[in-house]
């Protein structure tokens, strides 16, 4: 085994050091090689450490990020897979990197962001002390298949950590019914009543509109977005469970921050969020349970929320012509329409980029973007001065805006990344960048090179 395990990692840091000096990440092709060598790997290197696993569909990466900061703030080395590489293979490099050859990890804690299908495998690897459940939405239909699938997937992955402190979205039904049938102890978080919008309503297409125990059609007491908010069956009594970590009041929703209050253990204590909408308040609210039930305190939680910097493709932020550019990764109909109510909120005009991919990465169904809320820029006017949308599937993208009742003057089909670089960067307005992950990956570079800015391998 330890042959196995020293031929392993010395391949892995050799592939990722290789692919570095290429300029191509090594983030998890390495992995991929190291566990065909030796497939107990991720297991082995995995042992003594303190991990905080994060999973579900949406807030993965900036729950990481904001994590990772507070391990930082309070002077606490962590392994962290900043990259996104989050499937086993991704994590397996990560953790081979920080390893030493016999396959000891030199960093006491990890935070791990992990696909939703890899968890399924991936948790019994890592045996985590905090596993954080963001919420469960319909995304990558050809791959991870119906809602209840990836449900399943993460709960098949956490009968094998048993021992793992479970921090679950109150307010997401199908998250939520986790607790129902595991032995973990449970952590609760989410958006209180007091805190969210009385006008909301649930969506006409849910992903989760019935009970997920009886079939029986949900009630909802309140709504924040998606299918999320104070659901209730009226048949069953299955409900939203109160949160232990609950956000109790919105002070202020800005372009670039939130002001909130939140209620910690019972504890009273305002927070400012470094980051943009609601569904970023609800990744503070979650980070601020995992990062408190791995040890550490509520303020070093509020510390993090507070001065974390967003990672690629999250509300990234490039200085590209007159106004500077914003770049939101987009990937389901939840987080789209999230993304499209934050640029609805935009008080002067603004220009803006759809990038549109379909190949694996992104989903290669794209039907997704007919449940996407499109209808929202409407609300714009004329101060959505030009839409240009791109990637592989340009075509489908502007009929699906035509079909919105965005004015055709107004959209612009830009298949050339490098010319749509050059059109973006002539814009005297604010400029706002909505890819699929393989488009952010294609396009992202452009403005690194033009703006500067890290690797995505960095974060």
């Amino acid at each position: 085994m330890s042959i196995r395990v020293t031929g392993a990692v010395a391949l892995c840091k050799l592939l990722q050091a290789a692919a570095r000096l290429l300029h191509r990440g090594g983030t998890a092709s390495p992995g991929r090689v190291a566990l065909k060598l030796c497939p107990e790997l991720p297991g082995v290197l995995a042992r003594g450490m303190e991990i905080l696993v994060i999973t579900g569909t949406n807030g993965k990466t900036t729950s990481a990020h904001i994590a990772e900061q507070a391990f930082q703030n309070a002077g606490l080395d962590c392994v962290a897979n900043r990259s996104g590489a989050n499937l086993l293979s991704g994590i397996t490099t990560e953790l081979a990197h920080n390893a030493t050859l016999l396959g000891r990890c030199r960093k006491k804690y990890a935070v791990i962001e992990c696909d939703e299908a890899a968890a399924r495998t991936a948790l019994g690897y890592l045996r985590p002390k905090v596993v954080l459940v963001t919420n469960l939405f319909r995304d990558q239909l050809d791959r991870y298949g119906e809602v209840t699938h990836t449900l399943e997937n993460i709960r098949e992955g956490l009968k094998k950590a048993p021992e793992a402190v479970l921090c679950l979205n109150a307010d997401c039904s199908l998250t939520s019914s986790l607790a129902g049938d595991l032995p973990n102890r449970t952590v609760f978080y989410g958006v209180d009543r007091s805190a969210a919008d009385p006008d909301a309503r649930p969506p006409l297409l849910s992903d989760a509109s019935r009970c997920i125990r009886c079939k029986a059609e949900y009630h909802y007491d309140y709504v924040t977005y998606g299918h999320l908010g104070g659901f209730r069956c009226p048949h069953c009594g299955y409900a939203r469970r109160e949160a232990e970590v609950a956000v109790t009041k919105i002070d202020a929703l800005d372009m670039d921050s939130s002001e909130v209050e939140m209620r910690i253990y019972g504890a009273a204590r305002k927070l400012h969020v470094n980051l943009p909408a609601m569904y970023n308040i609800y990744n503070a609210a979650g980070a601020v349970a995992a990062i408190t039930q791995m040890g550490l305190s509520a303020a070093q939680a509020a510390e993090a929320i507070g001065t974390f910097h967003c990672g690629f493709g999250r509300m990234e932020r490039f200085a590209l012509g007159a106004a500077g550019a914003r770049v939101m990764l987009v990937k389901n109909p939840a987080g789209c329409d999230q993304v499209l109510e934050f640029l609805a909120a935009v008080s002067g005009p603004l220009e803006l980029a759809v990038l549109l991919n379909d190949h694996d990465a992104d989903g290669t169904d794209i039907s997704w973007i007919w449940d996407a809320d499109f209808e929202r820029l409407t609300a714009l006017g004329t101060r959505l001065r030009r839409v240009y949308v791109s990637g592989t599937r340009a075509a489908d993208l502007y009929l699906r805006l035509k079909y919105a009742g965005l004015p055709q003057d107004t959209l612009c089909i830009e298949r050339d990344y490098a010319a749509l670089t050059e059109r973006l960067a002539a814009a005297e307005v604010p400029v706002f960048v909505m890819p699929t992950y393989t488009a952010l990956m294609e396009f992202r570079p452009l403005l690194v090179h033009r703006c500067g800015g890290g690797e995505f391998w960095e974060g």
